[in-house]
């Protein structure tokens, strides 16, 4: 009697993206255990991310230094400038021209020997500061080739903070973190990043307020009439932040801080940063008594901080694309990031991850057009296209470890079948193996040169009515190759190089035989 073909398919590959962190023996079969240059799209398909492109030809002033800080200004006329800090100088980005920006101040030219600045845009004007640096100015309005000491914008008053952290949030800047100082955040008067005593200005001192102890103050950040106050172990949260002078601590969170200044970003109902036991967001409802975090990176913890502990902290970059749906995280030393989904939440908390190991931006930073800039050595990039510039990289995905139906049988593999959407006249190359093992079987099938064709059109003729169900003008193309082997757990992998155009997985199947019964 022949035996049986028997067929298992995965029909959402990876839409719960990679997880490291818990036993590969008994890993539910949506998550992947290899996501490498992949995001999840909104259909839950895992796929190659994009690539990036230069902004702008080679500038001789930037050379092939990090750009390493990025941040964009929107002035009150409505144009925006992309400004950049590399190569211990300042730049400005309009279209595809890139500038350096020189010292129009009255004296001599600060002293700059670092381009870790962190911006802070406040009526059209943007403020610009960094441990051990003058604050610095840059206002259009007065000249769009320069950039000045703050306390020598026209109209300066009091003594502008040093600082290493800064922020715009309700009107006026928030200051904090000098050398000498770590515990008092200062902030201006209202639309006046120049003005620092009187009106409404004040500070706040932190000292006496941590839950646990002395701290210092680490990040930043607003949201929804709150100010969040990161230490390095605590966190303070106070409330009626768009009033200063009488606002109050609503919450402290104890035994969790912030590692990096540039970790932290806001989306629309989050503040996500990087804390000293993963990637975190405090998530605010007005009707809790706290302000409960949730552990983003609960899948990869363990991956990710012992990537964080190679790291040195301030060159860590994060950015979060309302557009793209992700929040992204670099660890330079590694050369690696963690792209977060924001799109979809996890059943325990947490969101669905993938790396990836050749983009390796040096700063980020998401426009208001939707676009995201990357800091890259020698250029502003921007994300987009299917090329890291002129390389192409590699996209892997990897199941889970499974049974093909009997956990006491073992499987005879004869054929794997994966739909793939995009591509077009690329390898992908199939990998497949038993029990925990890593020598991997392969083959190969390739995808044909194709067109652009919405899937609705390219599967049911010129005719259909069928709305399009998949990412705007990429084909589908079905891949086999034979299989062969046998064991009780059974793992398959995919790679492809990316070299142009988007690629993405929908369905695998895999056919059978039962083999012996243990």
């Amino acid at each position: 009697m022949v035996a049986k073909i028997l067929t298992t398919t995965v029909a959402a590959p990876g839409f719960m993206g990679l997880n490291t962190q818990d036993s590969s023996v008994s890993l539910e079969a949506g998550y992947a255990t290899v996501a490498n240059n992949c995001v999840i799209d909104k259909f839950g398909r895992i796929g190659a991310r994009k690539g990036w492109t230069t902004s702008h030809a080679t500038n001789t002033d930037l050379g092939d230094a990090d750009v390493k800080a990025l941040g964009e200004l929107i002035d009150n006329a409505g144009n925006s400038y992309i400004i950049a800090a590399g190569n211990n100088k300042l730049f400005k980005l309009v279209g595809t021209t890139l500038s350096q920006l020189t010292y129009g101040g009255g004296g001599s030219a600060p002293t700059i020997t670092d381009s870790n600045w962190q911006m802070a845009p406040l009526n059209g004007v943007l403020y610009l500061y960094q441990a051990g640096h003058d604050p610095l100015v840059f206002d259009p309005a007065v000249s769009a080739t320069t950039f000045k000491r703050i306390s020598e914008k026209t109209g300066y008053v009091g003594t502008v903070p040093s600082g290493n952290v800064a922020i715009a949030a309700y009107g006026r800047l928030w200051v904090a973190s000098s050398s000498t100082d770590k515990v008092t955040v200062s902030f201006s008067d209202l639309i006046a990043g120049h003005v620092w005593s009187g009106g409404t200005t004040g500070n706040l001192d932190t000292s006496r307020v941590w839950p646990n102890g002395a701290d210092e103050v680490q990040a930043l950040a607003a949201h929804n009439g709150f100010l969040f106050i990161f230490g390095k172990r605590q966190i303070l949260v106070y409330q009626g932040a768009t009033t200063p002078s009488t606002m109050s601590i609503s919450d402290t969170v104890g035994g969790i801080g912030c590692l990096s200044r540039d970790s932290v970003q806001t989306t629309s109902s989050d503040v996500i940063f990087l804390s000293n036991s993963g990637v975190r967001s405090l998530m605010r409802t007005i009707q809790e008594k706290s302000a409960p975090e949730r552990d983003l990176s609960k899948n990869v913890r363990n991956d990710l901080m012992s990537d964080v502990a190679s790291q040195t902290l301030a060159n860590i970059k994060s950015v979060y694309s309302e557009r793209e749906g992700f929040y992204l995280l670099t660890m330079p030393v590694t050369q690696s990031v963690y792209c977060f989904d924001t799109k979809v939440i996890l059943q325990d908390g947490s969101r669905r991850v993938t790396t990836w190991d050749s983009i390796t931006p040096t700063a980020l930073t998401s426009l208001r057009s939707g676009a995201v800039y990357i800091g890259k050595n020698g250029y502003i990039g921007q994300y987009t296209g299917y090329n890291d510039y002129t390389s192409v990289y590699r996209f892997q995905y990897y199941t889970n470890h499974a049974d093909l139906g009997n956990v006491n049988q073992s499987s005879v593999l004869k054929k794997i079948s994966v739909v793939v959407i995009g591509g077009t006249n690329q390898s992908v190359i199939f990998k497949w193996g038993f029990d925990f093992k890593t020598n991997y079987l392969s083959d190969n099938d390739t995808i044909p040169t194709q067109g652009e064709s919405y899937y609705g059109i390219a599967e049911y003729g010129a005719n259909a009515t069928v709305v399009a169900q998949y990412s705007d003008g990429v084909a589908l193309q079905t891949l086999t190759v034979p299989a062969s082997g046998s064991g009780k757990v059974v793992q398959t992998g995919y790679e492809s190089d990316i070299n142009g155009t988007a690629l993405s997985i929908q369905k695998i199947e895999i056919q059978a035989k039962n083999g012996k019964i243990s």
